[in-house]
This record gives C-alpha cells, structure tokens and sequence, in this order.
C-alpha cells in the first residue's frame, strides 16, 4: 500500500502542504467546510493526485478517531499536517476558537499516535501568537501535564474572553501538547513537532489584515528582522523540511517561521497583549 499524507484545514496553508506532500501518496484532506473540501477535492484529483476527502470537526473526538481508523485502512501514516483552526476574526464565540485551537490539536494528536511507524511525522500548524499569549508559568505547567479530558477546563479564562486570546492561548497549548505527545509518537519511531508562522498571505491572513487591530498588525509588518509577510510556501517548505529525514532528531519542539517577529518582541521587550485583541 502507498503511504498516507494526511492534511486537516484545506485553506491556503493546508493546500500548499497538500501540492507539497502529496505526489505519490494516498492523500486524504480533511476541513469542516464541505464546498471548500469539494473544490480542493476536485482540484486536486485535476491535477493527478490521488485524494479522499473528509468532512469533519476536529474538535469532535470521535469523528477523530473514525478519521485515524480509515487512514489505517488505507495505507502506513507518512505524514500528518494539523493545520484546521478558526482564526480571531471568524466571527466564531471565543470558546469555539479556543477549543479547536487547542483541543482539535489534542485529539489530532492522541488519536493518531497510535498509526505512528518509523518515520511518520505530525506537523502541528501552531502560531507565533503563542509566544505572546497570555499564559502563565503555572498555567503552562498545567497544559503539559493535564490529562486530555481534563485539558480545556483547565485553559478556559475566568469570565468573558476575546477570540483573539482564545487564538493565543490555543495556540500556546499546542506548543505544549507537541512537547508532551513526543514519547507516544516515539515509541514505535514517529516524530511530532509544530510550525509557528506569522502573518502569512493566505485568505485567513489577509482577512486578519483587514479586521485585526491595526497596532498588532502594524507591529507585525515593522517588527520582523525580514521584512515581508509570508507565503503558503514558505510554510509548506517548512513543513516538507520537518516531515524529511533531514530532520530525523528533530520531535517534541516548535519551529518559528516569522521572519523574526517573536526575536525582536523578545529583544526589545515589548509587550503585545495589549494590542492582541
């Protein structure tokens, strides 16, 4: 049997990671919008892939686990790409975003580790906004170390929340969850890591653009060492990167790809919470 590339969140991230990974393979796409899935469907088998297509939300456990029973059906995981998320300016509840931020990840996550084989690799498709959540010490100790049923209630900020820092503190989870599920990946010789972008060119990201709030966005264009926004490629470069046997050592960590946004907020100390929401 070929080997399975399976990509969830089919938007601009997801389909260069798809074009990228996916010649040769069984590809099996993955997104809870069903005329974006059709679309991307089509287009890929269009331009000679071999792909299955998935309605799902990643944030339900059980429609997880019925997704990693079909891509065990299908062929041995090569790699993973858990890109699926709804950005600060979806117009999605706080909690939703919150909670596929985090908890798509987490499921992603445990219910593939078990496919793992030699040489399989998750890439979780984090942001450089969880740099700059929120979260305190105690807190990330909390994530790290909390069993998954017991995860989000940990997370969820007292009172009202704005999308925004539901985004960050998901996306912080992540970079945690990452570190705590490399052992299970492991153990039969698998890999998992995350990639943090920063503002990248894809509709998700000018939609951020228009909406977000104009300092953080404008902190984002000047602050960078590199001086660009990125691209869906750049990503998938990435990605391609950390899914190869170039990086055989390399599991349980995050990779920042955002021209220096997180150095330089670092360097000079600033604080952009103020300006995240």
């Amino acid at each position: 049997m070929d080997e399975v590339v399976v990509v969830t969140g089919i938007g601009g991230m997801g389909a260069a990671c798809a074009r990228r990974l996916g010649p040769g393979r069984e590809l099996v796409i993955v997104d809870i919008d069903p005329d974006r899935l059709e679309q991307e469907r089509v287009a890929l088998v269009d331009e000679g892939f071999s792909v299955t297509a998935v309605e799902l939300d990643v944030s339900d456990r059980a429609g997880v686990a019925r997704l990693a029973g079909a891509v065990r059906d299908l062929g041995p995981l090569r790699t993973l790409v858990h890109t699926a998320a709804f950005a600060p300016s979806s117009g999605q509840p706080a909690i939703r975003v919150l909670e596929v931020a985090l908890m798509g990840t987490e499921y992603v996550l445990a219910e593939f580790a078990p496919l793992a084989v030699l040489g399989s690799v998750a890439v979780c498709i984090a942001s450089n906004g969880g740099y700059l959540s929120p979260v305190t010490p105690e807190l990330e100790r909390a994530i790290s170390t909390s069993e998954t049923d017991d995860l989000l209630g940990i997370v969820v900020p007292a009172g009202d929340f704005h999308p925004g820092t539901g985004y960050t503190i998901g996306k912080r989870g992540a970079h945690l969850r990452v570190e705590r599920y490399a052992a299970a990946w492991g153990v039969n010789g698998g890999r998992v890591v995350s990639v943090s972008p920063g503002v990248t060119m894809t509709p998700m990201g000018r939609r951020e653009m228009e909406l977000g709030p104009p300092e953080a966005m404008q902190a984002q264009a000047t602050l960078p060492a590199i001086k660009r926004f990125g691209t869906p490629t750049d990503i998938a470069n990435a990605v391609a990167w950390l899914a190869g046997p170039d990086a055989a050592l390399v599991t349980g960590c995050d990779l920042r790809v955002d021209g220096g946004l997180v150095a330089a907020v670092h360097a000079m100390g600033i604080d952009l919470n103020s300006t995240s929401e």
